[in-house]
């Protein structure tokens, strides 16, 4: 059944709505046809400008002077984003990249940008491969049937992350509980518990075990992003603890959850369209274009918010000075005045210009890390995969802002490492 306008737009702060794809979609095809910047007021939360159009939501982009990331990066219920207020203004509260504007964006963003250029991805590729042989090992090991996401994608990516920061192994469980809480908020599945002051305690346990990290690496500088997160100096004075724990933070959980959600998602294509499957394995110089196609696919960051700084106008809808923006990435990766046949799964797609990563200042740090880890494990899993399919049915996880597959039981034969 199709969705009215009003009850598409509703479906943009319903984090069940993102647990079921063709729900989704369905809303959103309506918006970008008859409602592409629509007026949302949802129960519980502040009301928000709906942008569901790929050349709209490129525009905000661009514009990072006019529309802001403060005070409302992300979408939030209307108790949550007052909670977070009142922290901002105790100075407690998180300051991520996607948290902040110009000039401090400019300056924390280039604290890391090094570690993320083509000569530290080189030096790093070693290890993702590495890690990706272990995973795909890993399935062998498993017998042939499995919960892909559960026993694969979500420890693979995270392996990764912790060897750019240099943190131990033994600290992978803590890591990983710890960010998918903090994703997983709105899932009854993974999150701690159902209040705003529940959520805040995840944020202060990833404080804390980064404020040890920034004491050790302080006195005992090492050569990992870890450390030249904790001895970063801004104006000559170091990062104060929320900030350099915000930094952490952002590293480690973007770095995480977005991957494990695309390579889940990409492997479900996959299954689903088995005649990509085919081509991929007798093309494999298609990986490169089969990667983006996984991450338009999937689009595993499904939102983020500006503020208009002035009074102006986006797709021709009057935007007030202070009123703010959701900005729809899965919409945008179905446009169909972008993309020929949206709806297709094409390992080929060329050209992609999918905004799953964003566009403009803001673009993703970790971009190009993202596509290594994507591309390390299906160049690793597609020659030893003889046979796949479904085992089960597929569940997404329920939120507002990044997810992907919940769970994905799979069967299939992977034939051992040479």
């Amino acid at each position: 059944m199709t969705p009215s306008v009003e009850e598409a737009g509703l479906a943009l702060a319903d984090p069940t709505a993102y647990a079921d794809d063709d729900r989704l979609h369905a809303a959103l095809t309506v918006l970008r046809r008859h409602a592409p910047v629509h007026w949302v007021e949802a129960p519980g939360y502040d009301p928000f400008w709906a942008v569901t159009r790929h050349a709209d939501i490129m525009a905000i982009e661009r514009d990072h002077t006019l529309f802001l990331n403060e005070p409302r990066p992300l979408l939030a219920t209307s108790e949550q984003d007052e909670i977070n207020r009142r922290r901002r203004e105790q100075g407690i509260a998180l300051r991520t990249l996607v948290h902040i504007d110009d000039p401090d964006h400019r300056v924390l963003r280039a604290i890391g940008a090094d570690w993320f250029r083509p000569r530290a991805m080189r030096a790093l590729e070693p290890r993702v491969r590495e890690l990706a042989r272990r995973y795909v090992d890993r399935m062998v090991e498993l017998g042939g049937e499995c919960d892909f996401v559960q026993q694969v994608a979500v420890h693979y990516p995270l392996y990764v992350i912790l060897s750019l920061l240099g943190l131990p192994e033994s600290d992978y469980g803590r890591m990983l509980k710890l960010t998918r809480e903090l994703f997983g908020s709105s899932d009854t599945d993974l999150r701690r518990g159902a209040t705003p002051e529940e959520t805040i305690e995840v944020l202060l346990d990833f404080f804390a075990y980064f404020k040890e990290i920034t004491e050790a690496r302080r006195a005992h500088p090492t050569d990992d992003l870890a450390s030249a997160i904790a001895n970063a100096r801004v104006d000559g004075e170091p990062l104060n603890d929320f900030d350099t724990a915000s930094y952490y933070v952002i590293i480690a959980t973007a770095g995480h959850d977005t991957t494990s959600s695309t390579i889940a998602g990409g492997l479900r294509a996959l299954i689903e369209h088995p005649d990509q499957l085919d081509r991929l394995r007798a093309d494999p110089g298609l990986m490169p274009t089969a990667v983006e196609e996984m991450i338009r696919w999937v689009t595993p960051v499904k939102e983020f918010m500006r503020t208009a700084a002035a009074d102006c106008e986006v797709g021709g809808v009057r935007i007030r000075e202070g009123e703010a923006l959701l900005l729809s990435y899965p919409s945008a990766n179905r446009d169909e005045a972008v993309f020929d046949d949206p709806f297709r799964f094409d390992v080929g797609r060329d050209p992609n210009k999918h905004l799953a990563f964003g566009f403009g200042v803001h673009y993703c740090l970790g971009a190009a890390l993202a596509r290594m880890e994507v591309r390390a494990f299906f160049e690793e899993l597609i020659p030893r995969l003889k046979a796949v399919e479904l085992a089960g049915e597929p569940e997404n996880v329920a939120t507002t802002f990044v997810g992907g597959p919940k769970r994905l039981p799979i069967r299939y034969e992977v034939t051992p490492a040479a």
